[in-house]
C-alpha cells in the first residue's frame, strides 16, 4: 500500500501500524521499561523484532533510549512527548475492542451471530 505523504492518516498509519508497535507504546505508557521487561510483557515477540521496533520508534521520536553508565550497562526505554500523544489512539482502540469485539467469536446466550448482543425482548 502506497503512503500518501499529504494525508495525516496515511503517515500516522505508516508509523504505528507495524506489528507490535502499538503494543510497545501501550506497555511503555506505564513508565520506563528495560528490554527484558518488554520482551516478557509481549509474549511471542522475538528479541530481534523487539530490537528493530524499538529502534524504529526511537528514529521516529516516539521512544527515547536512556543508557546508564553502570557495569553492566543498564538501558531503559520511555515514551517521548510524541509517543505519549499516541495514547488517546490506544485508549480509543481499547474502548472499541471492549464494546465491539470482546464477545466476538462467542455466540453464547444473549449474543447474536458475530458477537453482537441480541436486543432484549420487548416486555409484554
Amino acid at each position: 500500500m502506497a503512503v500518501d505523504d499529504s494525508c495525516p492518516v496515511c503517515r500516522t498509519a505508516d508509523v504505528v501500524c507495524g506489528k507490535w508497535t502499538l503494543l510497545l507504546v501501550r506497555d511503555l505508557s506505564e513508565g520506563r521499561s528495560r528490554f527484558c521487561e518488554l520482551e516478557r510483557s509481549l509474549t511471542g515477540i522475538s528479541p530481534r523484532t523487539l530490537s528493530l521496533r524499538l529502534r524504529a520508534l526511537e528514529e521516529e521520536g516516539i521512544v527515547e533510549r536512556c543508557t546508564f553508565p553502570e557495569v553492566p550497562p543498564r538501558v531503559e526505554y520511555a515514551l517521548t512527548e510524541k509517543g505519549r500523544a499516541l495514547l488517546p489512539i490506544i485508549d480509543g482502540m481499547r474502548e472499541y475492542g471492549a464494546r465491539w469485539l470482546e464477545a466476538e467469536g462467542s455466540c453464547g446466550e444473549g449474543a447474536a451471530p458475530g458477537g453482537r448482543t441480541a436486543p432484549a425482548p420487548a416486555a409484554a
